[in-house]
């Protein structure tokens, strides 16, 4: 039996850069943290995987941000998962919940077929007095990876590459006993030129050059292939394993250009909810509304959706 106790820290984002290839990025693994999450909720496993790889990528995404604010993605669609909601609350807070039909979900089904077609919706929030900034991506049959990428080359124009993976290993318990663990994991990298050769000639396009140049593509488009195919060796199984470390990773990846690895964040899965909110909450409704929630207890009973805490609250305490 693997003794899992000494294993490298999980649930920690890894930033990168790979200056030969001008690659920057993020690398994602998740352990306690995620299993946490999804077995929190008891989801079905295919709505666990879809809710596993979106808050993979709202972590490689959301740990982007440069100030005290808030990433969401969110998607609604036609599908048996029909939203899809993670709260990634910088610097390090997530939190998410999915809503599903359980009569149209099957075991074989793909994340694209869970998904079904709709919006993903991609929100950053930088408090009240600052605005909100939403890309919207058309979900086409398309699973969470292809639906990021379109959004950054549509969105950003930056050519991005992304690896998610969700899966169960079987770990060790407090008991000594092996159980099935959730984990998560995921890579993101972007070709982001720093030469002003580079940059010049990446934001160049064919009817931007006078009659009869030569459109130069061959140095990023090498650089860029390189990178984008390296990433793309990428298995589920290297980015969900707990004995392979972020750092061991990106250097199988890409030590022959040379990987810098900077320091790495931690990730919680923590919940916004509390009393106090629950109350603001329910004020906001009105007074025939909140009479109508009083339950045969004399009590107004309220479950998180993202966290499923059950709270307890009487009509005295919203009055008061």
């Amino acid at each position: 039996m693997m003794d899992f106790s000494d294993l490298p820290p999980d649930d920690q984002v890894l930033p990168f850069t790979v200056e030969a290839l001008d690659v920057r990025g993020r690398a994602v693994r998740l352990g306690p943290m995620i299993d946490e999450i999804l077995r929190r909720h008891a989801y079905p496993d295919p709505v666990s995987d879809l809710l596993g790889q979106a808050t993979t990528l709202a972590v490689l995404l959301g740990s982007a941000l440069k100030f005290e604010g808030r990433f969401q993605i969110q998607t609604r669609t036609d599908g048996p998962v029909d939203l899809l909601v993670v709260d990634y609350e910088a610097p390090d807070r997530v939190r998410g919940y999915a809503r599903f039909d359980a009569t149209r979900l099957r075991d074989d089904m793909s994340t694209a077929d869970v998904l079904g077609r709709g919006q993903l919706g991609l929100t950053i929030d930088q408090g009240n007095d600052m605005s909100r900034y939403q890309g919207i991506v058309a979900l086409d049959g398309q699973g969470l990876e292809e639906a990021a990428q379109q959004y950054f080359r549509q969105s950003e124009q930056i050519p991005t590459r992304v690896r998610l993976a969700v899966g169960q290993v079987m770990q060790t318990n407090g008991a000594g006993d092996l159980a099935p663990k959730w984990r998560a994991g995921g890579i993101i990298a972007q070709f982001m030129p720093t030469s002003p050769e580079r940059q010049r000639m990446m934001d160049l396009h064919p009817g931007d050059a006078p009659e009869g140049a030569s459109i130069f593509e061959a140095h990023e488009d090498d650089a860029w292939t390189e990178a984008r195919a390296l990433v793309e060796t990428v298995e589920d199984h290297e980015l969900i394993d707990p004995t392979l470390t972020s750092e061991a990773l990106l250097y199988r990846l890409f030590h022959e250009s040379g990987v810098m690895v900077f320091d790495a964040a931690p990730v919680t899965a923590q919940c916004r909810c509390s009393t106090e909110r629950i109350l603001t909450m329910i004020k906001g409704f009105p007074q025939h509304e909140r009479q109508a929630m009083v339950a045969d207890d004399g009590m107004i009973g309220v479950t998180c959706e993202f966290c499923s805490t059950r709270y307890q609250v009487s009509p005295e305490e919203v009055e008061a």
